[in-house]
């Protein structure tokens, strides 16, 4: 049973949201920690893991009938775990969610910032696969998904009461261009087994949707840029997010040979590798 319980949270994304709330709140504080942030950033991480270990078993919930042609593995559609027993992990998760953020309240300077993005990641992640069931919207459910991935930076800065700072918003911004172009190549990996849905492949052809996802790489590189020419870094520090734009970058090639899985997963890469050079710059600031 927990063989299938953590194979329902995807380990790959919960490590992602363990490294990119300590990460929103350490290029919010810099060298700045305190112990009472330690501990903050600890709660709130603990709450996002098991916030995206909730949506990922919604999501292989709601996908279980397509799971048993695409992806006959997985916990569901091989009958290892049942769809009654997975919905109560779900749940599960949650509500630990819920209770590990609402723990961080009572000493969080400004909590009001931190609830309201809780809040709004958990509509999102609900409608994503219940209610209007924005997944089955193409475009409409890859930038639903894109904002959480997102707002998990600015929660980790909302922890120690530093949302607004400016770096953090850039980041999320480049979190979120990569992420949306990521869900787009997704789509076209999945299409011919995405029933029920109206992806962006779907809609205007596979080459086509590859295009706009390309478009949105350079998106979340032109925000890189703009970190350094209008943020707090210097132009020339750029240098720093070189591998991550070389392997972004680079993308154009794969996708024009409609590699659609090696493009995924080497956007994945360049946005952790982006990420952690704004870790990098802060460090040495």
């Amino acid at each position: 049973m927990w063989r299938e319980i953590v194979e329902l949270s995807r380990p790959k994304n919960v490590v992602l949201a363990a490294i990119t709330v300590p990460l929103g709140a350490h290029l919010a504080l810099g060298d700045a920690w305190t112990l009472q942030a330690l501990g903050l950033v600890a709660l709130q991480t603990t709450s996002a893991i098991c916030f995206m270990a909730a949506g990922n078993t919604f999501n292989d919930i709601s996908d279980s009938s397509i799971d048993k042609v695409s992806k006959p593995h997985r916990p569901i559609p091989s009958e290892r775990i049942s769809i009654k027993s997975a919905t109560k992990v779900a749940y599960t998760f949650s509500l630990l969610s819920a209770l590990f953020m609402l723990a961080g309240v009572p000493y969080t300077e400004d909590p009001y910032p931190l609830v309201a993005i809780w809040t709004l990641a958990a509509v999102l992640m609900y409608t994503y696969d219940a209610g209007p069931q924005t997944k089955k919207l193409g475009l409409i459910g890859n930038v639903s998904i894109s904002l959480m991935v997102g707002a998990v930076i600015v929660f980790g800065a909302a922890s120690v009461s530093m949302a607004e700072t400016e770096l953090v918003i850039f980041a999320a911004v480049v979190a979120f261009f990569a992420n949306l172009a990521r869900e787009i190549i997704k789509d076209c990996e999945d299409m011919e087994t995405d029933e029920g849905r109206n992806t962006l492949p779907m809609r205007i052809g596979l080459m086509n949707a590859r295009a706009v996802a390309y478009v949105f790489i350079l998106a979340s590189m032109i925000t890189l840029g703009l970190a350094h020419l209008y943020g707090p870094f210097e132009y020339h520090q750029i240098v720093f997010h070189g591998p991550a734009i070389f392997i972004l970058f680079s993308l154009n090639g794969p996708l024009f040979r409609g590699e659609d899985y090696k493009a995924q997963q080497s956007i994945r890469v360049g946005m952790l590798l982006g990420l952690m050079a704004f870790a990098v710059q802060v460090s040495i600031l």
